[in-house]
């Protein structure tokens, strides 16, 4: 068994025009402090991060290494999120996912998924120029407006959205093999990726990629009432990331898992900083440890009620406490026999 790294912390969610969250060395310098052992980056927000210019110089990614390093701390991975979104968006999104890509493709649908591609290429170039080995992103979607089906799905509808979604990534996954970088997609709603089941139908969609994996986020299967523990059962093995997020699901007589249309604190299903939702973390980090998970405890923080600057302070030592350190020999080894060959076939009677 290996011990999982830890604590991380995604740093999308803190990112900011006022200092210390405005750029890299004093977030990173923020982070460290708390308590951080590593960042991962998003990589749409330059000030964090000039992604093209980390895919093409070996000297600049370097350099953005060693802002990190500097304040204590390493680089978990990088993340395309937004851009992962542009790979795959159905019409009736199109202008409400504008501000994801640059200014100039506004409203051009095509432009913004071959933009968005090339941005996940540079991103693979730009991670193995880090020295990293997974990278976070999004599936896109172009069946999620069918996700409940009424009227019904025309017969043949989904076969064909995940064809067409495995024919937009197969080039991604494949240049991210040439540099020996597993894609880890966020199970999430909005996404045709958002459970077990739709990883799978599009795993069978590129071959079964080696480098098409998971970053597992329980948040998102608590509000889906997915059973998070068993998914660790069933998905060990391509599970390359872990984001640490905790929700909360509470249903009333009003409304339930898809929320009224209700803002954040309102809803049923709600994320919430570390330790105030209902996410099992002893169990999930149990399970991960028993299946050799190697890679990066990764605070998420988003909250609709705590100040994330509080979130952040709380979730290092959170996380921290979480982390097994794995035994290297079992517990009753001190009542061992040393027992022999000769001495087992005596104990069986053999």
């Amino acid at each position: 068994m290996k011990t999982i790294k830890g604590p991380a912390v995604f740093l999308a969610q803190f990112a900011d025009d006022k200092a210390p969250f405005n750029n890299l060395k004093n977030i990173s310098q923020y982070m460290a402090d708390l308590g951080y052992k590593a960042v991962q980056i998003p990589s749409w927000d330059g000030r964090m991060i000039d992604l093209q210019k980390a895919a093409e110089s070996k000297t600049y990614a370097d350099e953005i290494k060693g802002i990190v390093v500097e304040a204590g701390m390493e680089i978990s991975e990088l993340s395309t999120h937004l851009q992962g979104q542009l790979v795959a968006v159905h019409p009736a999104y199109n202008e409400l996912f504008d501000g994801f890509a640059p200014a100039n493709l506004k409203g051009d649908l095509k432009g913004k998924s071959e933009w968005a591609t090339q941005q996940l290429k540079y991103a693979a170039k730009a991670s193995a120029n880090l020295g990293l080995n997974a990278h976070a992103t999004f599936s896109g979607a172009l069946m999620w407006h069918t996700v409940y089906p009424w009227p019904q799905r025309p017969a043949g509808l989904v076969e064909t959205g995940f064809t067409e979604l495995g024919k937009r990534w197969k080039p991604i996954l494949d240049a991210f093999d040439e540099v020996g970088v597993d894609v880890c997609y966020e199970l999430h709603p909005g996404e045709d990726l958002h459970d077990g089941i739709t990883f799978e139908m599009f795993l069978d969609k590129v071959g079964g990629h080696k480098r098409a994996n998971i970053l597992y986020d329980p948040s998102h299967f608590v509000l889906q009432c997915l059973d998070y523990l068993q998914f660790i059962d069933f998905y060990h093995e391509r599970i390359k990331m872990f984001h640490v997020k905790d929700a909360e699901f509470n249903p009333t007589g009003k409304q339930g898992v898809y929320g009224g249309f209700q803002g954040w604190v309102e809803r049923a299903g709600r994320f919430r900083s570390l330790g105030d939702g209902q996410v099992d973390f002893a169990g999930i980090f149990s399970k991960l440890s028993q299946y050799n998970y190697s890679g990066w405890a990764v605070l998420e923080w988003e909250c609709a009620i705590k100040h994330p600057e509080q979130g952040a302070a709380e979730g290092a030592p959170f996380i921290a406490s979480h982390i097994i350190r794995v035994t290297e020999k079992a517990f009753d080894d001190f009542a061992g026999t040393g027992a022999d060959e000769a001495f087992n076939r005596k104990v069986l009677g053999i």
